[in-house]
């Protein structure tokens, strides 16, 4: 199955939550969890999951659990 991989800058404890896509080909993830016990990062997923319109165990976070730069695969159907 094929993934796609995204470099992904999150902003924890926003107002609105948003997932944009940036000139650089990045994306700016917008949360409003705190970045506390994993629910920045569980948004994060569900976030992403519901943008590609994927199961969140589609989703995984590569590299950069811990910090607000990440990698983050997505599982796309073939």
């Amino acid at each position: 199955m094929p993934t796609r991989t995204l470099r992904v800058k999150v902003k924890p404890n926003a107002r609105v939550a948003s997932f944009t896509e940036q000139a650089d080909g990045s994306w700016l993830a917008s949360v409003r969890a705190p970045p506390v016990d994993g629910k920045a990062n569980a948004e994060l997923i569900a976030l992403v999951a519901r943008h590609y319109g994927r199961p969140k165990s589609a989703v995984t976070i590569r590299t950069g659990a811990g910090g607000r730069l990440k990698l983050v695969d997505v599982w796309i159907d073939g």
